[in-house]
């Protein structure tokens, strides 16, 4: 399908609709900034087998970018899949212009998905389908397994990182400088992940996904810890219920442009795209 948008801009759009032999899946990335540079460099790359990037969308230019860079709108037109790069604020409003165009949305910034204005609604969205990454986590898929036979009774997250990457905007000037001028481990935060998505939307994205894979935020305890020796970020699960005990550490290395995300994070937004084409992985 070839629209007038597209033609006005040049997008090479495959021919036929998205499922289609010889389509492939359309690709319009939402936001260019750290992790969406990397995964627009792979799709172009051709790292994920029958996708294609289309188009960026993004609040300003951006230099030398290869595909065109259209309104959200526009994008809709020429993609069949819109992959959000761009953090909670973009996320919460794309999300039901996206989903009611019957478009998927692969995303990034799973803390915005707790916001009260998305609140007790995503179940009533679409005809598109929301597809959260993995992130920087682990063992998602095993935890939602246990929490649909029997509920979890509880699911402690502790996240460490560099004190750095913790400082908000938020925070006044004496704990602006408790944070930033740790010398040993300083628990920076501890609540709910909904908590933890509106004070820390850049770093506990984490927290809003196992909220989402156990279906049950209330079972959820969320610790952050800022530490100077942390080299790398450190997150530990700890969670039980009537089908086990499951214990989870992953320690990923921060994005060298942004401290407060993972360098594994496109890679996993990458994966997850994969899982939308026509061939997915055999384990997604």
């Amino acid at each position: 399908m070839t629209t007038r948008a597209a033609d006005a801009a040049g997008v090479p759009v495959p021919a036929g609709p998205a499922g289609t032999p010889g389509a492939g899946l359309r690709v319009a990335l939402l936001g260019h900034g750290a992790i969406g540079r990397v995964v627009a460099r792979e799709l172009l790359a051709g790292a994920v087998d029958g996708a294609t990037l289309v188009c960026v969308v993004t609040r300003s230019e951006v230099p030398e970018l290869p595909v065109p860079r259209l309104s959200l709108l526009e994008a809709l037109e020429v993609a069949d899949v819109v992959v959000e790069c761009a953090g909670s604020a973009a996320l919460v409003a794309a999300v039901e212009p996206v989903l009611s165009a019957g478009r998927d949305l692969v995303v990034s910034s799973v803390a915005g998905l707790l916001d009260p204005a998305l609140a007790g609604r995503l179940g009533e969205l679409g005809p598109g389908r929301l597809r959260c990454t993995h992130g920087a986590l682990g063992g998602l898929d095993l935890l939602a397994s246990a929490a649909a036979v029997g509920g979890l009774d509880r699911a402690v997250l502790r996240t460490t990182k560099k004190p750095a990457a913790l400082v908000q905007p938020w925070m006044d000037e004496a704990e602006a400088h408790r944070v930033a001028d740790a010398a040993t481990d300083v628990l920076v935060f501890a609540g709910t992940p909904g908590e933890a998505a509106r004070l820390f939307p850049q770093s506990l994205n984490v927290a809003a996904a196992l909220a989402l894979a156990v279906g049950d935020p209330d079972v959820v305890r969320v610790e952050l810890h800022a530490d100077p020796a942390a080299e790398l970020t450190t997150h530990r699960i700890e969670a039980s219920g009537s089908q086990g005990s499951y214990v989870f550490e992953v320690q990923n290395r921060p994005t060298p442009d942004n401290p407060r995300t993972s360098a594994v994070v496109p890679y996993s937004i990458l994966r997850t795209l994969s899982g939308l084409t026509a061939r997915p992985p055999l384990i997604a």
